[in-house]
């Protein structure tokens, strides 16, 4: 297996790539997203993005980019600025559907592979007082939707239709079919 790099500074991809006995290295890319259109290509390209700027450094290794958007209908809703943009996002989610959507991009010898994986999640309804109770833990920072569904943000969802871990950050059946010798690093 050649040598893994992850183009990311999110601690849950990391996480999930640990957790599974990956050897990777990290290496942060500096790229300007795109924060709205489709959430397929807007995911997609993100990805690409990430791979691309850390492979050109990354001499033979496999390069793997991620990237996760929270859609609800057209509407994109990436990581909040403040506790009121994400009062807003868990307001606007609150008893709904909505889609998380993550575009993989591997890049190895110069060819890049990409994919994508959708995932759906209904939220309870969410009363003011359950909302202000997830924003004062701070975990909506730095997370697309405003919530982290492996820590406190289980607790807005009634559920969800597909892969967790793509909810998470790190579509794994997606990953495996783009590079199923991760594995065996």
């Amino acid at each position: 297996m050649t040598r893994l790099v992850l183009a990311s500074r999110s601690p849950q991809r990391r996480a999930i790539l640990e957790q599974l006995g990956v050897e990777f290295s990290v290496l942060v890319p500096d790229v300007e997203e795109l924060e709205a259109g489709p959430p397929h290509e807007v995911a997609l390209e993100n990805a690409y993005r990430k791979a691309v700027a850390v492979a050109a450094g990354a001499g033979d290794a496999l390069v793997l980019g991620v990237d996760t958007v929270v859609s609800l209908g057209a509407r994109l809703y990436g990581k909040p600025g403040d506790a009121a943009e994400a009062r807003a996002t868990l307001s606007a989610l609150a008893g709904r559907r909505h889609t998380v959507v993550s575009g993989v991009c591997l890049i190895e010898n110069g060819r890049p592979r990409t994919a994508a994986a959708s995932t759906s999640v209904e939220f309870r309804a969410l009363d003011d007082a359950l909302i202000e109770w997830y924003l004062n833990s701070g975990e909506w920072r730095e997370r697309a939707g405003a919530y982290a569904i492996q820590g406190r943000g289980a607790a807005l969802v009634a559920g969800i239709d597909g892969d967790f871990l793509n909810v998470v950050g790190l579509p794994l059946p997606t990953l495996l079919e783009l590079a199923p010798g991760v594995l065996s690093g």
